[in-house]
């Protein structure tokens, strides 16, 4: 991937609206994650708590936004695991349009630790949370070809000449070692990104774990009956994947750096629907906490993160009409030099708009999730 130099698109992109979801608030509100209605509504997840993995007060609150009224409800609970931490909501529609919300509880208040829940409904579309009709955990098993799988990606990339310098090599045999622990591959797998449909009812949900420091794809056969685990995505450092699909097939995954200096975004592509992926490689794109990714109607593709080396305090939309290879055109969400926004959740209704929330930080005591609404033409 080349980021090409900054160049504005004013002409062909549309700010419609900007607004905070709830006004600001002290408590922790983080990781939202949003999806279109059928009926043209949007619904809104986030945790929000007096902190995070330590906070056994967290919850997962969500609110709606009525294209009749053109206004946000009032905030509501949608999950709440009592005694524990509940973080990272991602909320969509399958195939047949039933509403998943797919979230962590934060077991023993380590991340490392995690359990993946879910609940699901078609009762959706009146006031206040939906009804919800089953709920389940999410256990994955991935087996020894999990190991091989991270062994082989690791040879495949190159040394390093910097950052972890002489502990590069003892950095990837620990991970490679790690992976053989049926108990370590098995828990602390999170969400964050929404999910990739695709044909015949297959459906790929990114996870990634900060035991490993890497990521895997969750996939499902059945339209999120059951899943069962993909070949892990190996890297030093990529987390939370957000995926796109070219039009010839290949799923291209853009990463969190949660690896050596300096902090950039990762790739990653995958020929057989998201079961094996390519080690990963570093872009050209600074990044410090966040990445999402669209592949939209009109053949364009969006990239939102921090795109900076340091901290939260800059968001950028990067646009490409290449399937990712360059990024001609750059916006800049916020760019407030003060604050946190990050977290990005994006995605495109039928009619063409691109509509994305974030976590918007002013300070120890003002927060909440802000939203915009965008149109990007060519």
């Amino acid at each position: 991937m080349v980021l090409l130099s900054t160049v504005t698109f004013a002409q062909t992109l549309k700010t419609q609206k900007t607004e905070l979801i709830f006004p600001l608030q002290p408590e922790h509100a983080h990781s939202s994650s949003i999806v279109s209605l059928p009926n043209g509504d949007l619904l809104v997840a986030w945790f929000q708590g007096s902190g995070e993995r330590t906070a056994d007060d967290v919850k997962i609150l969500g609110a709606r936004y009525r294209k009749a009224t053109d206004k946000w409800s009032e905030t509501f609970l949608l999950a709440d695991t009592p005694y524990l931490p509940d973080c990272n909501p991602v909320l969509f529609l399958n195939h047949d349009k039933t509403l998943h919300l797919v979230w962590i509880v934060v077991q023993a208040n380590k991340w490392e630790e995690s359990v993946l829940k879910v609940l699901t409904t078609k009762d959706y579309l009146g006031a206040g949370a939906p009804k919800w009709t089953w709920q389940d955990n999410i256990f994955l098993k991935p087996g020894d070809e999990f190991k091989a799988e991270v062994e082989k990606r690791f040879k495949e990339m190159p040394d390093l000449g910097h950052g972890w310098a002489e502990y590069a090599p003892s950095y990837d045999k620990m991970i490679t070692e790690a992976s053989g622990d049926l108990a370590k591959r098995s828990f602390g797998w999170m969400t964050r990104i929404k999910p990739l449909l695709l044909p015949n009812k297959k459906i790929i949900l990114p996870l990634y774990t900060d035991g490993l420091n890497f990521s895997m794809m969750a996939i499902s056969e059945d339209d999120g009956q059951t899943w069962k685990p993909g070949l892990p995505l190996v890297g030093r450092g990529p987390i939370q994947p957000a995926i796109a699909q070219k039009k010839d097939g290949t799923l291209v995954a853009l990463l969190r750096d949660s690896g050596d200096a300096p902090t950039r975004v990762h790739q990653s592509e995958s020929k057989d629907n998201g079961h094996s992926w390519t080690a990963s490689v570093k872009t050209d794109i600074p990044n410090t906490a966040s990445v999402e990714l669209l592949a939209l109607k009109n053949g364009l593709w969006a990239f939102l993160g921090n795109d900076i080396s340091n901290g939260r305090t800059q968001m950028s939309l990067y646009v490409s009409d290449d399937e990712g290879k360059t990024w001609k055109w750059k916006y800049k969400l916020e760019d407030q030099k003060n604050g946190g926004y990050s977290y990005p959740s994006m995605i495109q209704s039928d009619n063409g708009d691109i509509h994305i929330t974030y976590s918007y930080h002013l300070g120890k005591d003002q927060k909440s999730i802000k939203y915009v609404r965008i149109n990007l033409t060519k």
